[in-house]
């Protein structure tokens, strides 16, 4: 890999961001961000829009500005097939113009996967900004368990966010590739936004007047979903469990709707109209961060939501039956209930109704970083094109 990053003759390396999705855009920005402030490199940032109308949002929530590119490639229904061809063309065509340096992806989503891929053939490098997270079954997560294998079998760089990430990379086909653990970016958005909501008291008041309709004496449960494996059965039995849950006085449920309509079909049909059940709009970066502080649990199948919760001190049922991210797992903060009525409801139950359960499982973790990791990804690249 040593020979393979080297700058081109323009006087600045280029970089080349791709983000597709709105969990993407997240974690990308905070590096994007110090790239930005950085002299020494030329950022281009792209955006294939797989989460279109998410996008915005997210970077709104930043302060950033709109990507320098945006292919505009989705299509309704499109399958993944169809999204990893549209990527892989328009990418392709996008790097033969820009010639950029190093492409960096983050993740596991198939534009991940595409943009990676497309760089592989060009014989441009690749970074990879949350490498070696295994589920080892690749059917959960799908397809993302493959996409991130895929990434990392052919990346320059790899950036794992933590040990146990590492320790999976070394035990893989890349042996050519740097690794470097940096903790995980998704951390640094969330605690720059944790620290706003903190100091900022207008921002909070804003807040907190949009969300007024909850009430603060009953415990808000939030939920979120849109994993492919859990649509149909999944989502059915899941919806089945919420309801349970709402029927107790106590609780109320909150539920920000993914814009996938397959899940949103059955959410609806199944959760609108249910009394002390909440079905909004997807919310902002910011007011997500509000919701899980304002949260006295969480139940999803997200990722990021595994990595974030923890810091906040949130408990987190996760309907998954398998999980990338062990580290979590490990603190106790997090448990997989998959999409079991009977486990759900019960899990639910017990942090609901054991106060000591609920404190040996609510308390602030941090396995994913210290919210330094962007700096650290920054420093690498700094050092990998200096020594060329």
């Amino acid at each position: 890999m040593n020979s393979q990053i080297k700058s081109s003759f323009r006087s600045k390396p280029r970089i080349i961001t791709v983000i597709g999705t709105r969990p993407e855009a997240i974690k990308m920005l905070p590096l994007i961000r110090v790239f930005r402030r950085c002299e020494a490199f030329e950022l281009i940032s792209v955006s294939t829009g797989q989460h279109r109308e998410m996008l915005c949002q997210v970077f709104q929530a930043f302060g950033e500005r709109l990507p320098d590119h945006a292919l505009d490639i989705m299509n309704v229904n499109q399958s993944l097939a169809g999204v990893t061809t549209a990527v892989l063309e328009g990418l392709s065509d996008l790097y033969s113009v820009q010639k950029p340096d190093l492409v960096l992806v983050q993740g596991d989503t198939t534009t991940a996967m595409a943009a990676a891929m497309a760089a592989f053939y060009t014989r441009i490098p690749v970074g990879h900004v949350e490498a070696g997270l295994r589920s080892h079954d690749l059917d959960q997560p799908w397809p993302e368990e493959f996409n991130r294998v895929v990434i990392d079998s052919l990346a320059d760089l790899l950036f794992a966010p933590t040990a146990e990430a590492q320790s999976n990379l070394l035990a893989e086909y890349n042996r050519k590739a740097e690794i470097h653990v940096t903790g995980n970016t998704g951390i640094d958005s969330l605690l720059m936004f944790a620290e706003t909501l903190r100091t900022d008291a207008v921002r909070r008041a804003e807040l907190d007047q949009r969300f007024s309709y909850l009430d603060r004496e009953k415990r808000l449960i939030l939920v979120t979903g849109h994993r492919r494996e859990n649509i149909g059965e999944g989502f059915e039995k899941i919806c089945d469990a919420l309801v349970n849950i709402a029927s107790r006085s106590d609780v109320q449920l909150l539920y920000p709707m993914h814009l996938n309509p397959n899940v949103r079909a059955t959410v609806l049909r199944r959760l609108q109209s249910r009394k002390n059940i909440f079905l909004i709009e997807p919310v902002d970066f910011a007011e997500m961060v509000y919701l899980m502080q304002r949260a006295f649990l969480i139940i999803t199948d997200s990722g990021g939501v595994q990595e974030e919760a923890p810091a906040l001190g949130k408990p987190i049922l996760v309907t998954r039956n398998t999980t990338e991210r062990p580290e979590a797992l490990k603190t106790g903060n997090v448990m997989l209930v998959g999409t079991d009525v009977n486990t759900i409801c019960q899990q639910t139950s017990r942090l609901l109704d054991d106060d000591q359960l609920y404190g040996e499982r609510a308390h602030p973790v941090f396995p994913y970083g210290d919210g330094k990791a962007s700096e650290r990804i920054l420093r690498i690249i700094t050092r990998r094109f200096g020594s060329n």
